[in-house]
């Protein structure tokens, strides 16, 4: 199952509901969810491969520089050396997971063909491409309904806070509560994102 468009996300969030009412006031409070589709291929890849523990404006300026530099396709990441991709601000890390992307001419059409699960086994065999990377990718890139990344730590707070947990879940914990919203996890990411972000304004979490 794909969300391709606002009309996805409403028939999902109704569903989220009815398989966990605490989803309803959550929708009520965050309004309409974010598509926040993007385009596949190596560049979607590559950007979240420079999202990494950096803050979404510190990601953002990274790739504007890539962009400008023309260092947003593989064989412009294979024929860049140090000097270049520094200068555009990748660390060192993120330079040898750029070239080991370039260098692993991904089929990205057979990738739209996938699973979720078959999409992030085939991803994570690549360095510096994690599970949550793996999981984001499918979500946004290739539009899977049923898709979490319970990694992400605004993830795991937004879930403590809905539910009233004590403490914040660890990603195995979540992954385990999130089963309970499948076929529409991908929906509850987005809903629980955007209640990270309310609150986080209202109550100055981190």
């Amino acid at each position: 199952m794909r969300i391709r468009d606002a009309a996805d996300l409403e028939r999902g969030a109704a569903a989220l509901v009815r398989l966990e009412p605490r989803f309803g006031p959550v929708l009520s409070e965050v309004g309409d969810l974010p598509l926040r589709l993007r385009p596949d291929g190596f560049a979607a890849l590559l950007n979240a491969i420079v999202s990494q523990q950096v803050s979404t404006a510190s990601a953002a300026a990274i790739w504007g520089r890539m962009e400008a530099a023309g260092l947003i396709d593989a064989a412009a990441v294979r024929g860049a050396d140090d000097a270049a991709l520094k200068a555009v601000g990748l660390s060192r890390p993120k330079m040898r997971y750029a070239r080991a992307l370039a260098d692993a001419d991904l089929d990205y059409a057979t990738l739209r063909e996938m699973s979720p699960a078959e999409v992030v086994a085939a991803l994570v065999r690549l360095p510096g491409i994690g599970c949550w990377t793996a999981e984001i990718y499918a979500k946004f890139s290739l539009g899977h309904a049923d898709v979490f990344a319970a990694g992400d730590l605004a993830l795991q707070e937004a879930s403590r806070l809905v539910f009233d947990l004590e403490a914040r879940p660890s990603e195995a914990e979540l992954r385990e509560m999130a089963e309970a919203w499948a076929p529409w996890r991908a929906v509850a990411a987005r809903a629980l994102w955007a209640y990270y972000r309310l609150a986080k304004g209202r109550e100055g979490i981190t």
